[in-house]
């Protein structure tokens, strides 16, 4: 069955970084496209990044653009987000998301804290 597993969440100081992964299976990992969302209680989902099958195009948040990275793996059928210069603001419920066509896979979320 399909399953999008993330990791790596955590508590970081501000100015900090962190590395989130996704790992996928049970779906052709290389053929959709990958995407970060996060979502703080009581707001909507908001999209951070993504990222093309073949990982050559990437795209970004205006409010995440500079600090953060999202690459993939296909032979590892992995997709990661890259965090540096981490803000309070970014606390959040981090969602791995696989796009393609009309079909849509989420992962169970990762919680990321930013805080002093």
């Amino acid at each position: 069955q399909v399953q999008l597993v993330e990791s790596g969440g955590g508590l970081v100081q501000p100015g900090g970084s962190l590395r989130l992964s996704c790992a996928a299976s049970g779906f052709t990992f290389s053929s959709y496209g990958m995407n970060w969302y996060r979502q703080v209680p009581g707001k909507e989902r908001e999209w951070v990044a993504g990222i093309t099958s073949g990982g050559g195009i990437t795209n970004y948040a205006d409010s995440v653009k500079g600090r953060f990275t999202i690459s993939r793996d296909n032979a590892k059928k992995t997709v990661y987000l890259q965090m540096n210069s981490l803000k309070p603001e970014d606390t959040a419920v981090y969602y791995c998301n696989a796009a393609l066509d009309i079909r849509r896979y989420w992962g169970q979320g990762t919680q990321v804290t930013v805080s002093s």
